[in-house]
């Protein structure tokens, strides 16, 4: 994975930016609320997250790590799709995100959101902040990656972590414990 990359911003437009680095131009999706904070030619750091499809290979951009780690959670909310995730988390914090949309406002430029997904995402934030506030989200959504990374789809990985018994602790041990309930 690709943490952050440094470089000069030599053309934007109201969804993405290329970022220069040692004469190569990265393509960076932005939420539009951070792309019209940054100025071409401007010199700055961006927190990336890589997104595999099966069609295309796009890197999203975060201003901070906060805003990477924000993402991260609401991009593993099934049905919310990077972009979604990409645009809430340069809302702020997830308590700020939950506030927001509990008195059902979605900000403009927010698309894909309608009544019932705005009510998962909710239901789905609270249970995710109890989660960071124990410190097992991390966990999870490391061992999530791993899975991924070895071939099984984000929804088999979810459906396997959740059968996973709670007092199993430690990213590793949910991987080995994964691999055993995918391997019956």
């Amino acid at each position: 994975m690709i943490h952050y990359l440094e470089g000069e911003i030599v053309l934007k437009d109201n969804k993405k930016l290329v970022l220069e680095n040692q004469g190569i131009g990265f393509e960076i999706f932005c939420a539009l609320k951070n792309l019209k904070k940054l100025p071409v030619g401007k010199k700055l750091k961006i927190y990336t997250f890589l997104h595999f499809s099966k069609e295309v290979i796009k890197i999203y951009g975060f201003l901070n790590e906060k805003e990477l780690e924000v993402f991260k959670v609401l991009n593993d909310i099934p049905g919310i799709g990077p972009k979604t995730a990409m645009d809430l988390a340069s809302l702020g914090s997830l308590e700020k995100i939950k506030e927001i949309l509990e008195k059902g406002e979605i900000p403009l430029g927010i698309k894909g959101i309608g009544r019932k997904k705005l009510q998962k995402i909710l239901l789905e934030l609270t249970g995710k902040i109890e989660e960071i506030s124990k410190g097992k989200y991390s966990q999870n959504s490391e061992a999530l990656g791993a899975l991924v990374s070895l071939g099984f789809s984000s929804n088999v990985a979810r459906e396997v972590l959740s059968k996973i018994p709670k007092e199993i602790e430690g990213t590793e041990q949910k991987i080995k414990e994964a691999l055993k309930i995918l391997g019956k």
